[in-house]
């Protein structure tokens, strides 16, 4: 039985981890900013915890929230969008304050309390996009949202250089998912995705520490 915690867990990928880690028989810890998600997640057999990774003293107050667990697993999911532009739409003061604080503040909020809650050799895991590759990038669409997940996977990179021998950190595109995010048109199903990335997981080697993949496992380029 694996010790897991789920960061951004209301709905979608979220909450489709948390179904499948409880299916499995892990004990799940997750959050939630609404009732509403604490409700999913309860329903579900899991711990649920109120988390705002947008608001600073919200995530100030995890570390004593999970005082005393060993996660063998930690998974950050939380993340928004944004404005869908094409092409140099400047994006709007609110929207770019609001992607970056959820999308990059937020996990290096969250990254330094987790680190006395964590179990020798904990998998964590950054939920970050493709379209954060500069590498594979072919067209402009959603520009604030790719240089979020690009600077999610710069703190990534840092906090695998500091998990070193302690815990594996990497990087994971969930793959076209079928979201609200995603939409209905997308590639695959939650379902999908989410069976991919606990595979994954469930054998990473410490020579994995600090790289970036595919929900099915294939190597990413930066």
């Amino acid at each position: 039985m694996k010790h897991v915690l789920i960061i951004g867990a209301s709905r979608g990928l979220g909450l489709e981890f948390v179904r499948q880690y409880r299916e499995a028989g892990d004990r799940v810890v997750a959050t939630a900013r609404s009732d509403e998600g604490l409700g999913a997640i309860q329903a579900l057999g899991a711990k649920a915890l109120r988390l705002d990774v947008a608001s600073v003293a919200s995530c100030a107050g995890l570390a004593w929230q999970i005082d005393g667990e060993a996660f063998d697993e930690v998974v950050l999911n939380a993340g928004v969008f944004g404005e869908r532009t094409d092409g140099l739409v400047t994006p709007s003061q609110a929207s770019f304050d609001h992607v970056l604080h959820t999308n990059v503040l937020g996990p290096m909020r969250l990254l330094p309390q987790l680190l006395d809650s964590l179990a020798p050799q904990a998998r964590v895991a950054l939920i970050s996009s493709v379209m954060g590759s500069l590498a594979l990038r072919v067209n402009s669409h959603g520009w604030l949202y790719r240089a979020s997940k690009a600077a999610l996977n710069s703190v990534m990179r840092d906090a695998a250089l500091e998990l070193a021998g302690r815990a594996i950190c990497v990087s994971l595109h969930p793959g076209w998912v079928r979201t609200d995010m995603g939409g209905a048109g997308a590639d695959i199903d939650p379902a999908t995705s989410i069976g991919g990335m606990r595979s994954l997981l469930a054998r990473l080697q410490p020579s994995d520490n600090g790289g970036f993949f595919n929900f099915d496992g294939q190597p990413l380029a930066w």
